[in-house]
């Protein structure tokens, strides 16, 4: 029996690497991406099957289901949420709406459509909700404010809705990438743009020495601990094909030894630590 799973974010990265792999695995990939002309990228060059998921957008969310449910050859078994972006800055230079906007694309759209294949997976026995969270999902470090706010959140729900649907066969799975090298920091720059007004900023001096350069960069060298996008494909494969998944996939060791640390450290010494990251 083919297995399927859906997976949001394939444009690049993560997203694409875990598509492209389980596509050659067996499985039947549904790639979604926001933009069209990404969907048509995806069938032609990798014989994917796409279409559009913008999490800002919800009637592509109810599509997307409607999409999915039609062509699955036995119903969608797993659902990967992917898909997210970046707002770096100072927290008080994120604006309202910029907050608002990030929670929609990394927590509201993630929840509705999670939300809308439940009562599917609840109906046939079981499925398995993978949730594509981060070490900053329970560290928090500086000017990454709103991803953070966005992460915690998918973490808190996450932990909640699994103790919820504690024998309904539907399992609940965060997977907590440390620092992985895709396209988030030129996405992140761009909303950088977008969102933050640096002149004035109390943290302007900052942006211009060290925030700007460092997201600006067209090919930035390897950070520490930092591996490709296939480290965070072998957890998912493994929370979606094993007979017992575990509950975290902790994905390089910065996020296992942030994770040992944040539990050893006093909350003044964690920040001393966070601060250097």
């Amino acid at each position: 029996m083919t297995k399927t799973i859906l997976i949001t974010g394939c444009s690049s990265g993560i997203g694409l690497d875990s598509a492209i792999t389980l596509h050659k695995r067996g499985w039947q990939v549904f790639a979604t991406c926001r933009k069209k002309a990404d969907c048509a990228r995806l069938e032609k060059e990798h014989g994917l099957t796409s279409f559009v998921i913008d999490y800002e957008k919800p009637e592509t969310i109810k599509a997307g289901v409607k999409t999915a449910l039609s062509l699955a050859e036995d119903g969608i078994d797993v659902l990967f949420n992917n898909g997210a972006y970046g707002i770096t800055g100072a927290g008080e230079d994120v604006s309202a709406d910029a907050m608002r906007a990030i929670f929609e694309a990394n927590f509201f759209g993630w929840h509705d459509l999670t939300r809308q294949l439940i009562p599917h997976m609840r109906a046939r026995g079981g499925g398995r909700i993978l949730q594509n969270s981060s070490i900053l999902g329970f560290a928090a470090m500086r000017y990454r404010g709103a991803y953070n706010a966005t992460k915690f959140a998918i973490e808190g729900l996450t932990d909640t809705m699994r103790m919820e649907l504690k024998g309904s066969g539907v399992a609940m799975i965060l997977i907590e990438p440390g620092p992985i090298r895709t396209k988030i920091r030129e996405n992140a720059y761009f909303q950088f743009k977008k969102w933050i007004t640096v002149k004035g900023s109390a943290h302007e001096d900052f942006y211009h020495k060290t925030l700007i350069p460092r997201l600006a960069i067209a090919n930035p060298k390897k950070d520490t601990f930092e591996l490709g996008p296939e480290a965070v494909t072998r957890a998912v494969i493994h929370a979606a094909e094993s007979r017992r998944p575990r509950l975290r996939y902790r994905v390089t060791w910065a996020t296992k030894l942030m994770m040992i640390v944040k539990r050893i450290l006093p909350t003044r010494l964690m920040d001393m630590v966070a601060r250097n990251f």
